[in-house]
């Protein structure tokens, strides 16, 4: 596989069918998460008082309401967006494969939505089944480190550490698999099993071509290009909290309140470059998953 060619393929039907780029936006609903690294101790929080006052002269019946509607309000959202980023990556799919197969081929928002729907469920149960495999290999990985740690009195935590460095690459390695078993999905139109057991199989048989591509779109593109998309905010952030090292209460209202004009100000191109920059690297690794297979093609005939 030619990788400078794949590079800018991607590249060049990227920019040409700027459509895209809103498939890149959507597909970046899936992703970056909604985590919270925030935590908080019961005996440490102090709410407002107006919230205190709300809290204790409102019914309990009206808050177990209210906290319903917060909660569904809440999973609505996730199932939006879940359908979104699902859809979003099936359209970049969609788009890069029929560019590939079609140098002049005019791409449209509509065209590529009805397309892409179809799929959505296979892709989303692949998605959903992978997940669910590294979410209950983790917690059992946590359940054994804490029971061997209590048992042996804290050696088993140093025991822990050569096996979560290996269960690192063992993770990227199905997340990459996950990657090619959902493009091979909307590209030869299988079924969930048979998606994964392609996406393994191509990534069985290239092992060398994956890995090169994988350091290239991951640590590469999207851990350069992130951080280059990211810098006005982290300088924006860094405006901020000078005035409030050095400054008082002023200074420290006046500097959040211009850190977040300039992040609402800066929000709408960050979404775009960042849909720009995800609709890259699946178009890439779309490309890789064509050019592979079309090489397995080759030797077997």
């Amino acid at each position: 596989m030619n990788i400078g060619e794949v590079l800018s393929r991607a590249w060049k039907t990227v920019w040409k069918h700027k459509v895209l780029w809103i498939f890149g936006i959507l597909a970046s609903c899936s992703t970056g998460g909604m985590n919270s690294s925030s935590s908080y101790r019961s005996d440490e929080m102090n709410l407002p008082s107006g919230m205190e006052n709300f809290i204790s002269q409102t019914p309990e019946w009206q808050l177990i309401v209210i906290g319903l509607v917060i909660f569904l309000v809440f999973l609505i959202l996730v199932l939006l967006f879940t359908f979104l980023g699902t859809i979003g990556r099936i359209g970049l799919i969609q788009g890069t494969h029929q560019v590939d197969q079609v140098e002049e081929k005019k791409l449209s928002f509509g065209g590529l939505f009805r397309e892409s729907t179809p799929y959505f469920w296979r892709v989303f149960l692949l998605n959903l089944v992978v997940g669910l495999f590294i979410f209950f290999s983790v917690f059992i990985l946590i359940i054994f480190g804490i029971l061997g740690t209590v048992a042996t009195f804290g050696i088993g935590l140093v025991c822990l550490i050569p096996l979560i460095c290996i269960l690192i690459p063992i993770a990227i390695v199905i997340s990459v698999i996950a990657q090619q078993g959902g493009i091979a999905i909307v590209v030869e139109d299988l079924g969930v099993m048979d998606g994964l057991k392609r996406g393994l199989a191509v990534v069985k048989e290239n092992a060398g071509s994956i890995a090169v591509m994988w350091l290239i779109l991951s640590l590469g593109v999207s851990g350069i290009g992130g951080m280059i998309i990211g810098l006005p905010i982290l300088l924006t952030l860094g405006t901020a909290i000078i005035p409030v090292l050095i400054g008082g209460e002023e200074a420290m209202q006046s500097s959040l309140i211009f850190a977040g004009i300039c992040f609402i100000a800066y929000l709408p191109l960050l979404i775009v470059l960042g849909g720009i920059l995800r609709s890259y690297i699946e178009a890439a690794w779309t490309l890789t998953f064509l050019r592979l297979t079309s090489k397995s093609e080759e030797v077997l005939v």
